[in-house]
């Protein structure tokens, strides 16, 4: 079996005018102290200069066009494969001309890991609305890294959302739609799809043998018997009763109220939820600083910060690097995880 760290990770950039470049930089100051797993930044090297010097980091940077050598660097330098960023970056001022460059960034990261050249990925925040200016088609990070993953592969692949925190793992069965689209949205088949996912990378990556689900109702305290909404009792109970007859640990649909408190998370692994917000609020609000956000259903491991591009702040010297630590972390525990399951 290989040893843990016998190759890095590849953390692709994000949107360069966000606070990826800072809390990238200010991780890998604070390699020895948290013990960080080896990795490279794949991005432009000069917006990650002009920001160390804005921010007045002392950080080594480094260019290297191997992921075999960035863990060799990692001590004394921040390794850094090279892809421009298209433009001058103004910390803070987001461009469509970076577009192309950022998601090149992930482009790379997906086809290294892919090529079993990195043990897994990390991703910093990218800003979808400048993505989509310049014509990015799919809704998020996590509905493109899939259709990478599927072009790779040449199998479909179902990704599945779930932020994952000292206190709470939950998952939304829906993500990046309008929340009127939701009830309409939501098929048993989906909660099922989604639920078997969780159920097989719990036990695979997350070493939890028997991952127990619990299941959020879509609607006020899960429908009320129908007097709320028809679809807790038509498409979601139906769904968890045919998981359960498949042998996954599965509960509800419970109201989403009372799903969160100390008590309750005592008693389930994650909670399903039926869209974006209801598992994000509860997710950040119980570790904003250092939940990760964690895409299973893809043949590779990939974490990101739970956190967006923060253009605010970036270069400022305001960023907390906590959430990125946490999702470096994770990636290596998760690859080396499935490293030895080969």
């Amino acid at each position: 079996m290989a040893t843990p760290f016998s190759r890095p990770l590849a953390l692709s950039q994000g949107d360069p005018a966000g606070i990826g470049p800072d809390i990238t930089l200010m991780a890998w100051l604070r390699r020895r102290e948290l013990g960080l797993p080896p990795f490279f930044l794949i991005g432009d090297p000069d917006v990650l200069a002009l920001r160390a010097r804005q921010l007045n980091l002392a950080v080594s940077i480094r260019e290297t066009h191997k992921a075999s050598e960035a863990a060799g660097m990692f001590a004394d330098a921040l390794p850094v494969m090279p892809i421009p960023a298209g433009i001058e970056v103004v910390a803070g001022e987001p461009h469509e001309a970076t577009a192309k460059g950022t998601v090149a960034a992930i482009e790379k990261a997906v086809s290294l890991v892919i090529g079993g050249e990195v043990l897994a990925i990390v991703t910093n925040p990218i800003s979808k609305a400048v993505l989509y200016d310049a014509g990015f088609r799919f809704p998020g990070h996590t509905e493109f890294l899939a259709d990478l993953a599927a072009r790779a592969t040449g199998k479909p692949v179902t990704p599945v959302m779930m932020l994952s925190g000292p206190k709470l793992r939950a998952i939304p069965v829906t993500i990046h739609i309008p929340v009127r689209e939701v009830p309409q949205a939501l098929t048993g088949e989906l909660i099922m799809e989604t639920c078997r996912i969780a159920h097989q990378d719990l036990r695979q990556r997350f070493g939890i043998e028997a991952p127990r689900l619990a299941v959020a109702g879509l609607n006020p305290h899960a429908g009320e018997g129908g007097a709320m909404g028809k679809e807790d009792e038509a498409i979601i109970r139906p769904a968890i009763e045919r998981l359960r007859d498949e042998g996954i640990d599965a509960i509800g649909p419970l109201p989403a109220d009372t799903m969160f408190h100390d008590e309750a998370r005592t008693r389930y692994d994650v909670a399903v939820c039926m869209y974006h917000d209801q598992a994000l609020i509860p997710a950040k609000t119980l570790g904003f600083d250092d939940s990760v956000n964690v895409t299973l259903g893809l043949p590779f491991v990939r974490t990101s910060p739970d956190h967006g591009t923060a253009f605010g702040i970036a270069g400022k010297g305001l960023a907390r690097e906590q959430s990125l630590v946490a999702a470096l972390k994770l990636a290596a525990q998760l690859g080396r995880s499935m490293e030895s399951r080969r």
